[in-house]
Parts: structure tokens; sequence; C-alpha cells
């Protein structure tokens, strides 16, 4: 009597009659040698292995079908392994039967299949549909599969930027800005096209290994001149840690500067590895989008550049008429951080800091003095604290101590007589004068310098 998994097997029809066949008589030989040296052999243990070591299925088809799960399809399509939860349902990994050619099938789950989830996803399908370029996910088909809706996209491989930045930390400028542009020339491209997308995060960017960027998961998005007839108008629809303050307080008019805003927050996350507004349930995070500023992203990045910095602000400007208008603005402006373009672009720096506190100005070269940690620790809890309502004032720049005066220009004690000491009275300057010479005198004139600087204080 077959087992459980074998009728499974059998039953899904992944595995090719004559594949089967011979993954049989491989089982039939390793049973023989295993008796001799075991006294119990899982049967079906033992296949599952043969199976995956023929490449006939993968681990997620071999735990499915132990199971007793027989149906891996969707339609034309096979389903191979598990990508992860979408904004609108999960999605997974197949390949189709005919053509062979992997993909990522996102199903509508059916404790969503309400009137209105299956009219969203029918929406998302059309959207999708429309849009052909390189740095959005193409969608190549739809269909439905007894009473679940899928829609089939290409499969990116790599992971998507919120788990790329968990797993290897905040990015380099470089990267960050490379992946970022693509991403605003893939929405960009979405707007010209009549869409916005709304739900921009480091979630709905996905990177390949060559760090390659396309933008995802545009089921969020709806046509600009349709919002009224769209069922979610109305809604605040997006992720809090990423919402923009008119998605906030106008959700029924909101454009493509809305996704700069959040594109401007997933570059912040992408630099910094932490979100604008961090901690906080849900409605502590949109009272901040709409009153506070960010902490300055060189508390977490020190090596970012003033440009740079001016950039992710100005993305993130509360005001939607100082703010970066356009996708393509932001594509323009991170272009000169890119590999593939290092020639800078000189534009004028912003006027006033954005962000809650500047970073400690501190050089490398040199300790942090207590004066100095008195002002980062003063910096710091003037991070922790709100800005004004509106948003746009800020905390002023701490000042820092002036530099000390140049060796030569310290002024000499005068003793008590009033006359000011030369050097055989204050050993230092001798010091001073003898530290300079060594570096800057050949050896050979440095010790006959030295020899008649004696000679002379003796007489």
């Amino acid at each position: 009597m077959e087992s459980k998994f074998k009728r499974a097997v059998l039953s899904s029809g992944i595995v090719p009659p004559p594949q089967w066949d011979y993954c049989l008589r491989l089982l039939r030989h390793r049973l023989t040698v295993e008796s001799t040296t075991r006294t119990t052999v899982d049967e079906d243990w033992l296949l599952r292995e043969i199976l995956l070591d023929q490449g006939a299925i993968t681990e997620y088809q071999a735990d499915k079908l132990f199971e007793g799960r027989s149906k891996l399809n969707l339609g034309p399509y096979v389903i191979t392994d598990f990508i992860g939860q979408g904004g609108m349902g999960m999605v997974f990994k197949a390949v189709h039967q005919v053509m062979g050619r992997e993909c990522a099938v996102k199903v509508l789950p059916l404790t969503k299949a309400t009137q209105e989830a299956r009219d969203g996803f029918i929406r998302e399908i059309r959207l999708q549909a429309k849009l052909d370029c390189e740095y959005l996910v193409r969608a190549y088909d739809a269909g439905q599969d007894g009473s679940v809706h899928y829609l089939v996209t290409e499969y990116v491989p790599g992971m998507d930027l919120r788990r790329l930045v968990k797993s290897e930390g905040p990015l380099s400028l470089e990267r960050a800005a490379k992946i970022i542009r693509q991403a605003a020339l893939g929405l960009d491209y979405a707007h010209q096209q009549g869409l916005v997308h709304r739900d921009v995060k480091p979630g709905n960017i996905l990177v390949t290994p060559d760090w390659f960027a396309k933008v995802s998961d545009v089921g969020l998005a709806g046509f600009t001149s349709e919002l009224i007839d769209d069922p979610r108008a109305g809604k605040i629809v997006g992720t809090a840690d990423y919402l923009s303050p008119e998605q906030i307080k106008t959700p029924l008019n909101v454009g493509p500067a809305s996704d700069v805003y959040s594109l401007g927050c997933t570059l912040y996350y992408a630099v910094c590895g932490k979100v604008p507004f961090p901690g906080g349930d849900t409605a502590s995070k949109i009272r901040r989008h709409l009153e506070e500023t960010p902490m300055h992203p060189r508390r977490f990045a020190a090596g970012l550049q003033d440009e740079f910095v001016d950039i992710i602000a100005e993305m993130m400007e509360k005001d939607l008429s100082k703010r970066i208008s356009t996708c393509a603005e932001v594509a323009l402006r991170l272009e000169p951080w890119t590999e593939d373009s290092p020639e800078m672009f000189n534009y004028p720096t912003i006027s006033r800091s954005p962000w809650a506190s500047p970073p400690p100005p501190v050089s490398e070269f040199e300790p942090l003095q207590t004066d100095d940690m008195t002002n980062d620790i003063g910096g710091m809890l003037q991070d922790t604290s709100l800005s004004n309502a509106g948003g746009s004032e800020t905390n002023p720049a701490r000042k820092t101590a002036s530099p000390p005066p140049p060796v030569d220009h310290i002024p000499i004690a005068s003793p008590a007589g009033g006359k000011q000491s030369n050097s055989r009275d204050n050993p230092s300057i001798g010091i001073t004068i003898a530290l300079t010479a060594a570096a800057l005198v050949p050896p050979a004139l440095l010790i006959g310098a030295i020899l008649g600087y004696l000679l002379a204080t003796r007489n």
C-alpha cells in the first residue's frame, strides 16, 4: 500500500513519470544497502532525499507533500517556494509548466476574499498591466484557480531593501543613492502614467545581488483622477513609518510629491538603519510626521556629505511648496553619488536645518574635549525634544569652541619685574623651537644649531 507521501507526489503531477520511475529504482537500491547496516529505515524520508537530490522537487514542495498536500499549482504555474507576505496577499515563487519561466505569484487569501478585496485585487492587476519599465516589477499574467485569484509578475532575485538593511546594516552613501535613484526613475514612470504608489517603503523596493532595484506592489496605487471612485479613497493608505503629511491630512488629495516624501523616508532608513520616527504606536508616528523633525542623519552615519543630507531633507519637507516635487528631480539630484557618475553637481545647500539637531563637529584627528562632550550631550537632549508645531523651525546649531592660536602667537607670562621673559627663562619655548626645527631642518644643520644654542646659553 502506498504511503501518504507517495500518493501526494503522484497526485501533484510535478514529477514526470520517467523521473519518478528512476527515483523508485534508486529507492529500492538504497533500501537494500541501508538494510544491511540499519534495522529500521524510513522509506518515505529516504524517497524524499532522493527526489531532492535529483532536483525533482524543492524543499518547500517536499514539506508540503509530506503533509499530504498534493495541489501545488495555480493554473499553469507550479509553486516552488514561499517568498513572503505582500500588501495584498501571500507571494510565492513559481514556474510556468510549459515555458519553464520563473515568476512570482501573488495570491489573494481566501480570508480576505470580500467583494471589496476582490475588486481591489482586480484593480491592481489592471494597473500593473499598464506598466512596462525596467525599474518596476512587471506583470506577466493573471488568473483564477477555483476561488483563488492570483497575479503573476516577474521574479526578482535577491531581497527587499528592508531585509537587506536588517541583514547587512546601513548602506554606504553610494549604494543607497544608486538604489533610491533607480526607484525614483521607476516611480517617475508610474507618475507619468497617472499613477501614485501611495505605499513607498523599503519592503516594496526589491534589490538584486548586483544592486539593481525595482519597485514592487503598485497595488495600493490609484489613478489620481479617479480617487473619488476608489473605495479606499478617504482612508489613510500606506505604512505609518513612511506616510507623507498630506496622506494623513488630505488623503483625497495625494499626488506624486507624496511618493517623494515616502521615498525620502526610505532613503533615510537606507543610510541610517532606522526609520525617521522610531518607537511609539501608529497614532504617535502619524503625529510626529505632522509635527516633528527626525534626528540628523549624521547621528547614525557620520560620513554623509552636507549636499546629500540636504537632498533627504528636501524630500522629507512637510511643506509641499518646499519639497522636491518630482521623482525625476530626485533621480537627477542623486546621480552624482552613484557609482556610474563620479562627478559632482553644485547644488546650493538649504539655508536652514530641518533636523532636530546638527551632528557634533568633532574632528576625527582630535580627542573630544570636555566642552565638546558637554555640547554633545546637550545636542542629544535637543534631538529627543519636540520641534515647533509647524515642524519647519529647528533647534539652533550648537556653538563650537574657537580653535587655539598658533604656537608662535602664544603669549608668554611676564615675571614679577614686569619684563617679558626670554627663551632661557621659559624652557617650554626652547622645547617648542627644538621640536619645530626637528620637523623642518635636515639632521646635520639641526645638530649644528643645537650646539650653537648650547654654547650661546653658557656665555
